[in-house]
């Protein structure tokens, strides 16, 4: 099977996914059955609305199922880089933008786990491809749609 077909994420990311998945396909599904149940109770379908938010829910449902699905049967569990020394899966990396002079704290996490929002970067982004592999004091160049952007590692953390 080819790696795109392949998402990398931690093993907790793995088990939360079962999680959800398990209460998506008991307790939720028969929450939306009830409501088609009770939606139906009301009479005509033809104008009832309640009942096509009831059916749009469930599609809904199946839809997110199917997701996780996927998600769970193609799933690579990433291990976390032995080398504390190097950037990997797993590092908390504080980087400083030379242009900018600013800042910033990621962590470098599978592309099912990532959240740039929340400081959050995969391994398979042009930042964190860019950081992969390097050591603190390196100076990294980083290719974004913007130009290419200079950053030093300030630390790693494990």
């Amino acid at each position: 099977m080819a790696d795109s077909n392949r998402y990398k994420m931690s093993a907790q990311h793995l088990e939360e996914l079962k999680t959800e998945l398990h209460f998506l396909k008991t307790v939720r599904e028969k929450e939306v059955a009830e409501q088609i149940k009770e939606a139906r109770s009301f009479g005509d379908l033809s104008e009832n609305s309640e009942y096509d938010e009831a059916k749009t829910e469930q599609g809904k449902l199946y839809s997110k199922i199917a997701e996780i699905e996927d998600l769970i049967e193609h799933a690579e569990i990433t291990e976390e880089s032995e080398d504390a020394n190097k950037v990997g899966i797993g590092s908390k990396v504080t980087v400083k933008d030379l242009e900018l002079g600013t800042v910033e704290k990621y962590k470098i996490v599978g592309s099912q786990e990532a959240n740039p929002l929340s400081g959050r970067i995969s391994d398979d982004s042009p930042f964190g491809k860019g950081l992969f592999g390097h050591a603190a004091g390196d100076i990294v160049e980083v290719d974004a749609p913007m130009g290419i952007l200079k950053f030093e590692i300030i630390s790693i953390e494990k």
